[in-house]
Parts: structure tokens; C-alpha cells; sequence
């Protein structure tokens, strides 16, 4: 349930269920499955939130997927609370990668809202361009809102 990229490893094999896709599982879906079979052996232990302490989010995109994880800081090391992505619709793969990086933000607020509305929370992202839209003023209104 709580696997690191579970979207982008899967997507070989959820391809399958789409309508019209010719059920194959190719030699590309037994590797998506066997990766997450030993992901699921080795995943983190999720921590229980500590309510008094600031979150710390981490998101990103991929051309197909978006993911995040939610956890706190024990003693300087970061701790995962809760893991979640999802691949993108057909709508959503035609974004720029500056829109994909601010899908997997508005995502992980949408699926961590519950833990983020009332506290402190720190939000990291590989994509430097996200705190320049941050901090100008007359950024695309599609991106800020």
C-alpha cells in the first residue's frame, strides 16, 4: 500500500486494464512486477505523525506520474508518514514540466490535506522554477491557483 513511485513502476501493468489494451504481459510488466514485489519487502516503516512538529512534504513529476511523501524529522533524519502518486490523465501528460511539478504540489495538498490544514509544513521540489512562480507577483494564474 505504501510503496515509493508505486504509479510509475506500475504503469507497465495498469496499461493493461485499459479499454482495447490487449491483455500482454510483457517481459517489461513481470519487471514492474518483481520491482515492486522487493519494494514491498524492503519499504520504510511509516512513522504516526507527532501533531506538535512541522510536516515536510516531498513532491514530484514524471512525464506520467506524480508522487509525494509526507513525514517529519526525527533527530535530523527524515521519517515517511504516508506515500502517494498517481498517473496522470491524458490532459495532464500534454502539461510542461513546470505544470507537472505544480500538479504533484496541488496533489499532495489535495491527499495530505487532512495533516497539513492547521500546520506548519515545508514543501520541497527538484523544480527551482516553482519558487521563482512562488515569489512573482504576476505569474500565469492557470499555475497559482
Amino acid at each position: 500500500r505504501f510503496i515509493k513511485d508505486f504509479s510509475k513502476i506500475s504503469r507497465p501493468m495498469t496499461h493493461l486494464l485499459e479499454k482495447n489494451s490487449p491483455f500482454i504481459f510483457s517481459n517489461e510488466c513481470i519487471q514492474a512486477f518483481r520491482t515492486l514485489k522487493d519494494k514491498l519487502i524492503e519499504a520504510s516503516i511509516l512513522i504516526a505523525p507527532n501533531w506538535d512538529q512541522q510536516f515536510e512534504l516531498m513532491c514530484d513529476a514524471s512525464d506520467y506520474a506524480v508522487g509525494a511523501v509526507l513525514g517529519q524529522r526525527i533527530e535530523k533524519h527524515f521519517r515517511p508518514i504516508h506515500y502517494a502518486s498517481k498517473t496522470m490523465n491524458q490532459a495532464e501528460a500534454n502539461y510542461t514540466t513546470t505544470e507537472k511539478e505544480m500538479l504533484a504540489v496541488v496533489y499532495a495538498f489535495k491527499k495530505f490535506l487532512s495533516y497539513l490544514i492547521m500546520n506548519k509544513s515545508i514543501v520541497y521540489t527538484d523544480h527551482s522554477v516553482l519558487k521563482y512562480l512562488f515569489a512573482k507577483k504576476d505569474a500565469k494564474a492557470r499555475l497559482l491557483h
